[in-house]
C-alpha cells in the first residue's frame, strides 16, 4: 500500500463520491501497487480499471471504473519530495542563515516535480527503475541542470564523486522520446571558457530532444561561511560571455533552425544592454528560469497601455522592486506612465540587506527589507505596491512575515502587484 497515496478530497462529480472519503488510501490498480499521484493517473488512463482502497480501519473496498468516461476525481496528499544528495559549490540552500522556515532548506531533486512544475534536477543519482519509469510513462518535458558535460568537472561542481555520467543519460532519455530543457549555472573560472563551449556543443548535438539551454550566472549571498570560494562576474566578463552566447545563437539558428541557447535576463541587466525582441525567445522554453521574463513584462505592458488612458492622477503611488528590475522599469515603462499618462508613480529599488548586495532579484526580497523601504518613503505616498513574486502561495515573505502583518505595520494601503502592470495600475489609480 502506497504510504503517500492518501486521498485528500473527492470531486462531487466523481462516481466515487460518497463511497471514498478523505483519509482512504490506494492499495492497487488492476492488482499493481501505485507509486504516487502521477502513477495513479498513468494507470487509470483510458481503460476500465479495478481500484482497491483501504479505509481508516483497514477495510478494503474495490471499485471498477470506466475511466474513458472521465477522471476518477481524486486529489491526493502531497508526495514526499525526493531530495538532493549533492553538495553543489553554488547551492543556494547552503547560502542561507539558520533562521529560515523549514521548507526553504529542502533540496529538491525530484524528477516528478521537474515534469509537473518545471523544477530543475541534476539526475545525478537517478536509479534504473526511475529511468525506465520516465520513459514508459512519458514524463516529458524534464528540466535538467547540467552545468558541465565533462563528468569529472560536473562531479566537482556537484560535490559528488558518484554522479551518473550525464551525456549517456540524456541521450538515453532523448532516444526514449523524452524532451529535455537544460541549464548551466556559470561560475567564474570553473565551467566557463572552453568548458562552456564543450558543454554547448555536446548538448546541441542532442537537439531537438534537448530543446534548449539556459546559461545563468551564479547567485551568491553573504552567507557563504565555510563554503567554496566563488565570486561574481565582472561587468567586462559578463559582456564577453553575452557576446559569445549571442554568437552561438546565430550559429544554431542557421544550423538547427533554433537559437537553442539563451542567456538569463541578468546578463542584459548587468551589461546595460537592451533585451532581445520577444520573437527572439521563440516559444519561451526557459521562461520560468528567468529567461525572457523582462521582455515579456515590457511587451505585455506596451500591448495594454492604451487601456490606461483616463486613469485618475490624484494619488501618489510608491512602486517597490529589486535592483535587477529597476533599470528596465525606469527606462522602458515608467517614462510613459509619468509623462504620457501623468500618473504620480515613483519607482524605488530596494537593497537586499538580508541576503546581501549581490542578490538583486525582487523574488528574494524579505518582508523586513521591503517594509523598511516603504516606511522610509511612505509618508509621501497614498499607496505602496509590492513586487508580484515576493510572496509564496500562503502569503508569506521569505522571512516568514505575512502580508497581513506587513499591512498592520505600515499605515498605508498595500497592493501586491501583478505581472501585468496595467492591471496593477488600474487597481491603484481608480
Amino acid at each position: 500500500m502506497g504510504k503517500n497515496m492518501r486521498v485528500k478530497s473527492v470531486d462531487p462529480q466523481s462516481p466515487l463520491f460518497g463511497y471514498i472519503r478523505p483519509g482512504y488510501t490506494v492499495k492497487s490498480i488492476n492488482g499493481q501497487s501505485v507509486l504516487d499521484a502521477i502513477d495513479f493517473q498513468f494507470r487509470t488512463a483510458g481503460e476500465e480499471v479495478a481500484i482497491v482502497f483501504v479505509g481508516p480501519r483497514g477495510k478494503e473496498t474495490s471499485f471498477t471504473l470506466d475511466t474513458d468516461a472521465g477522471d476518477p476525481g481524486l486529489t491526493f496528499e502531497d508526495d514526499r519530495v525526493l531530495v538532493c544528495r549533492n553538495k553543489c559549490i553554488f547551492c543556494f540552500v547552503h547560502q542561507q542563515p539558520n533562521s529560515m522556515r523549514r521548507a526553504l532548506y529542502v533540496k529538491d531533486e525530484d524528477y516528478r516535480l521537474s515534469f509537473t512544475h518545471g523544477n530543475f534536477v541534476t539526475l545525478s543519482h537517478i536509479g534504473e527503475s526511475e529511468i525506465k519509469r520516465i520513459i514508459s510513462q512519458r514524463l516529458s518535458p524534464l528540466y535538467v541542470s547540467v552545468h558541465a558535460t565533462d563528468d569529472q568537472l560536473r562531479g566537482r561542481m556537484l560535490g559528488s564523486r558518484s554522479a551518473r555520467a550525464i551525456l549517456p543519460l540524456l541521450r538515453r532519455l532523448v532516444e526514449g522520446g523524452i524532451n529535455i530543457h537544460t541549464q548551466v549555472v556559470l561560475c567564474p573560472g570553473i565551467n566557463d571558457g572552453d568548458h562552456l563551449r564543450q558543454t554547448i556543443d555536446a548538448l546541441a548535438e542532442l537537439y531537438p530532444g534537448v530543446g534548449s539551454l539556459a546559461v545563468v550566472p551564479v547567485g551568491l549571498t553573504k552567507y557563504r561561511k565555510n563554503l567554496p570560494k566563488l565570486r561574481k562576474y565582472k561587468p567586462s566578463e559578463t559582456l564577453a560571455i553575452l557576446v559569445e552566447l549571442k554568437g552561438h545563437q546565430r550559429k544554431f539558428l542557421k544550423q538547427l533552425g533554433s537559437r537553442f541557447i539563451w542567456p538569463a535576463d541578468e546578463f542584459y541587466v548587468e551589461t546595460n544592454r537592451p533585451f532581445p525582441t520577444k520573437g527572439s525567445y521563440e516559444d519561451m522554453p526557459q521562461f520560468e528560469n528567468g529567461v525572457g521574463m523582462a521582455r515579456e513584462f515590457i511587451t505585455t505592458f506596451n500591448r495594454r497601455r492604451s487601456s490606461l488612458r483616463g486613469l485618475k492622477s490624484g494619488r501618489r503611488v510608491l512602486f517597490l522592486t529589486g535592483r535587477a528590475a529597476y533599470p528596465f522599469l525606469k527606462s522602458e515603462i515608467f517614462p510613459y506612465v509619468r509623462q504620457t499618462l501623468g500618473l504620480k508613480l515613483d519607482l524605488q529599488a530596494v537593497d537586499n540587506r538580508f541576503w546581501g548586495a549581490m542578490v538583486t532579484v525582487s523574488g528574494l526580497l524579505t518582508g523586513k527589507d521591503l517594509l523598511r523601504e516603504a516606511r522610509y518613503h511612505g509618508n509621501h505616498f497614498h499607496f505602496v505596491v509590492l513586487p508580484p513574486n515576493c510572496l509564496n502561495q500562503d502569503g508569506l515573505f521569505l522571512d516568514d512575515m505575512s502580508i497581513d502583518e506587513f499591512r498592520r505595520r505600515l499605515p498605508k494601503p498595500v497592493v501586491v502587484g501583478k505581472y501585468d502592470l496595467a492591471e496593477t495600475l488600474k487597481e491603484v489609480f481608480v
